[in-house]
């Protein structure tokens, strides 16, 4: 069963949906509404795929996740990624299908200059290989430039279908009532007021930066490093991706990754750290000693790679939630309030099927390439529950010509929006004061808004 919303209603003009971040996951929701008619805005506070989107492996599984949540996302997306490659020439963006190798090294052992009899190894692992298997092959793994993919997305989506691209910094979402109901009207762009019909909030751990999200979930961010190398003999590197348990001279075991890519380059990541998330994506820096750990890993699994030109040494920070799926889907208590993040190591991959997916949600009110339930922000909100907290007395405040004293609110919280009753006169209020620092009413002549100190006002 597919996942539901009420979507857009629309009669006349097409239905403007502003996103909020262009990495790989904002931009191939762009693609994918921008596609089926919709009105877009994209919105990016540094540039297109400044961060984990363009620093990422590209790696594409097939079959990885399957047995979870993530599965039938997974299966749909490396499909999509298929069928994009047909569509946008998947060669310029580095697509190709690849085998893929788990690979055991150990620092103490002496190299032979060549793979080890029997070994799955290709020519150019000169390292003391102890073993190579084959976990994949070019049917059910592949990969991608991530950045290239996500600024080639982005560029169609804009000179092809129409969405525009602007720099600027995503705010506050402008929310007002719609009847009883919180409704997305727009999204403050650099303290300018963009009107939408729905808001995307796409920006991977910054995602977090937005109250909404932060009042219903974390999304904690996790530090990875990463290095581009260029190998003199170009040719020598075969296409083949290495997942390999390194055990260092120390003793440590680690998990680093080296994908071979069509541009000659070969990328080498593993190191990561939980560290705190600068506010903008140009202020991350990668660790000395993470880089200097990746070379020597490099070097250790091959002559090539120790000989190779170091093109690029750098970090980004993935988005991690609480419970290790993506957050994908309708934000609850608000609607036109839409999310997607939470990605972690699997964004570049997920990227096609969470865009299609969340496009079709927007724009018809259910999700037909993938079933979202797993991934519903809902899963997050808290149910009903009376609390035993109580508003502070400010003021007394007058809706309906009764006295409302602030400390006589009863606080029933969901999804980090407190929804309130105030006991004597049964009025609903709804407790915003992360979005708007003030009480909102809903009375039957309209909602007004309680202020500490003033009377009420409708709005």
């Amino acid at each position: 069963m597919a996942e539901t919303s009420e979507g857009l209603t629309s009669t006349s003009d097409p239905q403007h949906v502003v996103i909020c971040g262009a990495g790989v996951i904002g931009s191939c929701t762009a693609y994918y509404l921008a596609k089926r008619g919709a009105r877009v805005t994209v919105v990016e506070k540094t540039a297109a795929a400044c961060a984990a989107s363009g620093k990422a492996g590209g790696f594409l599984a097939l079959d990885w996740c399957d047995g979870g949540p993530l599965g039938n996302l997974a299966r749909a997306s490396f499909q999509l990624h298929a069928q994009l490659a047909d569509e946008l020439d998947g060669a310029s963006y580095g697509y190709r299908k690849v085998d893929t190798l788990s690979v055991s090294i150990d620092e103490s052992a002496r190299a032979s200059g060549r793979p080890s009899a029997g070994s799955s190894a290709p020519e150019w692992v000169t390292g003391p290989a102890k073993s190579a298997k084959p976990i994949g092959s070019t049917k059910t793994t592949a990969q991608v430039h991530p950045e290239l993919f996500t600024k080639k997305v982005l560029s169609v989506a804009v000179e092809k279908y129409g969405a525009k691209f602007m720099i600027g910094e995503a705010q506050e979402l402008n929310v007002e009532l719609d009847g009883l109901v919180p409704r997305v009207k727009g999204l403050f762009v650099d303290g300018e007021l963009i009107e939408a019909d729905s808001v995307v909030i796409s920006m991977g751990p910054w995602s977090a930066t937005n109250k909404l999200v932060s009042a219903l979930t974390t999304i904690s961010p996790l530090k990875a490093h990463s290095i581009v190398l260029r190998p003199k003999p170009e040719a020598a590197i075969t296409p083949h991706a290495l997942f390999l348990t390194y055990r260092t001279k120390e003793g440590v075991t680690m998990d680093p990754e080296i994908y071979p890519r069509p541009t000659g380059e070969v990328y080498v990541c593993g190191m990561s750290e939980e560290t705190t998330l600068p506010s903008v994506a140009d202020q991350i820096f990668p660790k000395k000693q993470s880089i200097a750990m990746l070379q020597r890993v490099a070097a250790t699994v091959s002559s090539h790679l120790g000989d190779a030109e170091m093109v690029t040494e750098q970090a980004c920070f993935l988005p991690c939630s609480e419970d290790s799926l993506p957050v994908i889907g309708k934000l609850p208590n608000v609607e036109g309030a839409y999310v997607a993040t939470g990605h972690s190591c699997w964004g570049i991959l997920n990227a096609p099927a969470t865009g299609a997916a969340l496009a079709e949600l927007i724009t018809d009110g259910v999700s037909n390439t993938v079933n979202l339930k797993a991934f519903d922000p809902a899963r997050f909100s808290k149910p009903h529950r009376n609390s035993s907290e109580k508003l502070e007395k400010t003021s007394d405040c007058y809706v309906q010509s009764k006295a409302v004293h602030a400390y006589n609110v009863e606080i029933i919280s969901k999804a980090g929006i407190a929804w309130a009753w105030h006991r004597s006169s049964s009025l609903q209020l709804l407790w915003l004061e992360n979005l708007y620092g003030h009480l909102q009413v809903f009375a039957p002549q309209g909602p007004t808004v309680i202020h500490p100190s003033r009377q009420h006002r409708n709005l």
